[in-house]
């Protein structure tokens, strides 16, 4: 059944990807655990109220923002990091050349009406978090289709036909995550990047959000690099209370099979899960909510873990 789901999700003419797996007691014992495998924003609120026992989230610092109710959390939620998936992304807010605009600043200014892409259904993270960062500078994806633009919610990122809906004006915009994939493509759509300006980065600072940098040297046929907001890390996280048996036995079981879990996206060769750095702050797998205490303890017995490594300020 495992091997049956894992193929569905997996398939694009399958739409049901939210998936969850559920453990019972084969002797009908009281209680059961489960865990969410689909990285919506809404499972923060499920962990909280323990209608699920672990999730996986990216990226990380919209655990960040929930764990401290800052940006679109109106308060604290009991959150805690059991390990968290190495991912390096940004932000990123390309417009065509054509367009003229050379800031996010602009497009308010103008009302412009851009046709605008961004991440649809199976990624919810990406249009919560880049309609905060276009709020910070005034303005929504409500507004600009009252200006009369257009906002494509496509999924999966149409990579293959993106220079080709950008040079026929179908597109002016796109507004998304996974800039690894579609930094240099962007160039040659005749597409720049936004940078956002350090006022509007103060700001965003206060909402949660991290600074990050779309980097010339990772990405050469941009010009210079970009600032914009961080997009890395996928946490896998769980309820500050969950119980220490659960937490240990999930890190139990992804040390067992490090060899073989897939977290490279579209590598030839997968190596071994990283686990010796996915329970430390870098920009790969950032760290801003606490991990659990199983967790902590289980890490820190396999060695991966030294002095104060993995308490971040709360």
């Amino acid at each position: 059944m495992f091997h049956v789901a894992s193929e569905l999700v997996a398939s694009s003419a399958w739409p049901y990807r939210a998936t969850y797996l559920e453990f019972r007691s084969e002797r009908d014992e009281p209680g059961s655990f489960r865990i969410c495998c689909s990285p919506n924003p809404g499972t923060i609120q499920q962990v909280v109220e323990r209608k699920i026992d672990i999730s996986i989230l990216n990226p990380e610092v919209l655990m960040k923002m929930a764990h401290r109710g800052i940006g679109p959390f109106d308060r604290p939620h009991p959150l805690a990091t059991i390990t968290v998936m190495p991912h390096y992304d940004q932000l990123g807010f390309a417009v065509t050349e054509k367009t003229g605009i050379t800031s996010l600043d602009q497009i308010r200014e103008q009302r412009y009406p851009l046709r605008v892409l961004t991440r649809g259904s199976v990624d919810l993270a990406t249009g919560m978090l880049v309609n905060e960062v276009l709020k910070a500078h005034g303005f929504s994806f409500a507004d600009i289709r009252s200006w009369g633009g257009h906002v494509y919610y496509d999924q999966p990122l149409p990579i293959a036909q993106l220079d080709q809906r950008a040079k026929s004006s179908e597109l002016d915009a796109i507004f998304d995550e996974a800039v690894p994939v579609w930094a240099n493509l962007a160039n040659d759509a005749e597409m720049r990047f936004l940078p956002i300006c350090e006022e509007r980065l103060s700001q965003l600072e206060v909402r949660g959000f991290k600074r990050g940098t779309i980097e010339k040297s990772l990405y050469p046929k941009l010009s210079s690099d970009v600032a914009t907001v961080d997009f890395s890390g996928w946490p896998i996280f769980t309820h500050i209370d969950a119980p220490d048996l659960l937490v240990a036995s999930f890190c139990a079981a992804l040390e067992e099979r490090k060899h073989i879990i897939e977290w490279q996206s579209d590598a030839p060769v997968q190596q071994p899960l990283p686990l010796h750095r996915m329970c430390m702050d870098s920009k790969e797998t950032p760290l801003d909510v606490p991990l659990h205490p199983a967790a902590e303890r289980f890490w820190r017995e396999m060695g991966y873990l030294k002095q104060d490594a993995g308490r971040p300020t709360a």
